[in-house]
Order: C-alpha cells, then sequence, then structure tokens
C-alpha cells in the first residue's frame, strides 16, 4: 500500500477557481499525510531558487511536463508502489510552465496527458491520482477497470 505521507507537491501559483478547490480539499481529506505547498507565481529563476530551497536531498523530484511520462491509473500506482515508500516530490509549474532546469534536475518527468491543462486543474488531477493510486494498491473499488 502507498504510504501517502511519502509525497509532497510544490504547487506555483493559487487555486482561483472556487469548483478547483472543493475539489482538491475533497482528495485531500482523502489522503491525510499530503502536504501541498503553494508557491506564489513569479520570474522562472526565483522559482527554481525557491523550489530547490524546499526540496531534500533524500526526494525524488518529479516534474509534471507535457513531454513527460504517461501512464495508465495502474501503470503510476505500481511505479509508486515500486518506489519503496521514498520521498517523492511532485511540482507543478504555474501558468507559464515550469523552467526547463528543473525538468533537468527531475528523477523523472510525469505527463497527465498530452493536452495542457490550467495549473489549477494539473493540481487537482494530480492529487486525485494519488488518491486512485492509493484505492488500486489497497484493492478499493474507487477504480474501476
Amino acid at each position: 500500500m502507498l504510504n501517502i505521507s511519502h509525497y509532497k507537491i510544490i504547487a506555483i501559483g493559487k487555486i482561483k477557481k472556487k469548483w478547483v478547490q472543493e475539489g482538491i480539499e475533497i482528495y485531500l481529506k482523502r489522503l491525510p499525510g499530503l502536504e501541498v505547498i503553494e508557491i506564489k507565481d513569479n520570474k522562472h529563476m526565483k522559482e527554481v531558487h525557491m523550489i530547490k530551497e524546499i526540496i531534500r536531498k533524500n526526494e525524488i523530484l518529479v516534474t509534471l511536463n507535457e513531454n513527460g511520462q504517461s501512464f495508465t491509473s495502474k501503470q503510476l500506482a505500481t511505479k509508486l508502489l515500486n518506489s519503496h515508500n521514498q520521498n517523492i516530490i511532485f511540482v507543478i509549474g504555474g501558468a507559464s510552465g515550469l523552467h526547463p532546469s528543473l525538468n533537468n534536475l527531475a528523477s523523472w518527468q510525469l505527463s497527465l496527458s498530452p493536452l495542457t491543462f490550467p495549473h489549477e486543474i494539473a493540481r487537482l488531477l494530480l492529487i486525485e491520482q494519488l488518491y486512485r493510486a492509493k484505492t488500486i494498491t489497497q484493492g478499493s473499488p474507487y477504480h474501476k477497470e
């Protein structure tokens, strides 16, 4: 089973849409221990500096990127389960994306879809997929084949 306390999300930008915030809150209640750190939208190099200050040596950096690796929900659950509860920090860029240097630092890059989503929706989708991965590893009926 996934230990959600081993995961963090760094997200650039605030959630402005109430319905997105409500969706995020629903999943965060189901994922106690998941930490979401919000960084103010800024110049790319300042964002890079702020993110680097948050990341610890024992954390694996995963950036969300439309060119990243795509998974089915079951494949993502397996990848996370096979990470043997390593500390993984996911980074979601703001409206202008992430600076390429962050993608270069990442252990791997994750694509939620070949489509481009607003950063607010990407945050909701990632949190939902972490919840789904947890339920898949628990054998819960949440994920339907």
